[in-house]
């Protein structure tokens, strides 16, 4: 039996994808019985409540006059350098790498002129490699750091051959897909909102995400309008950010703003997403898409974009659809045969639950203990 670790996570503490899979990750690891501690600029959104064997590390940012812009990668390097000591850390694992390699690079150097040797293992989530990194401004930096980490990880075989693709990569990258705890989405009628998002017991087409341009939350609005003119629906949209007044003037401008429901941010969707007849995804970059496996667990279909690893998650004709990125006309086409054929929604409702067991959590988290483990023995 391998002995338990002490893991350090390093992560960003939002509702974005990658922050919320190392969350549920460290928890996890937990669970099991290991020590994990979080390093971020703030606590974690999905780290809500005590439990037990998890610890968390503020970084604090001083501010000086002299600094336009306080410089974070230099605050998390010392903290990572003091936690490391401190906790004594078997290991750390970064997730997303801007800035979180190139900091825990620098922490680890300066643990090694300490005599300590601390193993890292970066996990690579999507925009970080997809639409930040390209940027000429990082790439140098994030060439230097996917190579000198001990182990590189990507959340799909797209990411991985887009940051080969665009890097000058010559470190292996193991794929480890992201995960839930399907558990977790268990339909329960007490949750439900339907009586509230549809009154007249219309059908619900659900979204999720942080309304940023490259989720293209415009085009659903575009289908949405033409969904609804041949099935009695409306539309709920789960999230928020920059484009939600451009959504909101748009579905004005389109008439549909009556069936439109905002719910805001929530911290969980489990005890909404089975609520949905369908849920939809538009995005025009998409590592792996975990909020179509939280809907698909939900036995909720799925019509997204094909794009990045999202075909990797869910099948196209089995699970949902797929539809080429911007056609938001094929999207409404799509949605209008699920949402009128009962025998093909529920189908795909059983297949979209079904092929959602594959990314559950007991089966990725051992790929993880394992990959810890094997990097140790090289220790």
């Amino acid at each position: 039996m391998n002995a338990s670790l002490n893991i350090g996570i390093v992560l960003y503490p939002t509702f974005g994808g990658s922050g919320v899979v190392a969350t549920e990750l460290g928890m996890a690891l937990a669970k099991k019985g290991h020590q994990v501690h979080f390093i971020s600029y703030s606590q974690p959104v999905r780290l809500d409540r005590f439990v037990q064997n998890v610890f968390y590390h503020e970084v604090n940012i001083p501010a000086y006059p002299l600094f336009e812009y306080h410089p974070y990668e230099t605050a998390l390097t010392s903290k990572i350098v003091n936690v490391a000591l401190h906790e004594k850390l078997d290991l750390l694992h970064v997730h997303y790498a801007i800035p979180h390699a190139s900091a825990a690079i620098m922490a680890k150097n300066i643990l090694a002129d300490k005599g300590m040797s601390l193993p890292l293992v970066c996990t690579l989530h999507g925009t970080d490699i997809t639409l930040v990194g390209k940027d000429s401004s990082y790439k140098p930096v994030i060439n230097y750091s996917i190579n000198h980490c001990d182990i590189v990880t990507a959340v799909s075989d797209s990411l991985k051959r887009d940051t080969y693709k665009h890097f000058e990569v010559s470190k292996a990258i193991r794929v480890i897909y992201n995960f839930i705890d399907v558990a977790l989405y268990r339909p329960s009628q007490q949750d439900c909102i339907r009586k509230f998002a549809a009154p007249n017991d219309e059908k619900i087409i659900m979204h999720v995400s942080n309304f940023r341009p490259v989720k293209r939350i415009p085009d659903i609005i575009r289908a949405f309008a033409i969904i609804r003119e041949q099935v009695s629906s409306r539309l709920v949209l789960i999230g928020d950010g920059p484009d939600r007044q451009t959504v909101e003037d748009l579905a004005s401008e389109l008439g549909v703003a009556d069936d439109v429901l905002f719910l805001g941010k929530l911290k969980s969707t489990e005890n909404i997403l089975h609520c949905a007849d369908l849920f939809v995804l538009a995005s025009e970059a998409e590592s792996f898409g975990v909020s179509a496996l939280e809907a698909m667990a939900s036995g909720v279909p799925v019509i997204s974009s094909d794009v990045g690893g999202v075909p990797e998650v869910q099948k196209h004709g089995e699970t949902g659809f797929l539809f080429p990125i911007g056609d938001f006309e094929t999207l409404a086409r799509q949605s209008i045969l699920l949402l009128k054929d009962p025998l093909l929604h529920a189908r795909c409702s059983r297949a979209a639950k079904e092929r959602a067991g594959l990314f559950d959590i007991h089966t990725i988290l051992p790929q993880y203990e394992n990959l810890y483990y094997d990097l140790l023995k090289l220790r």
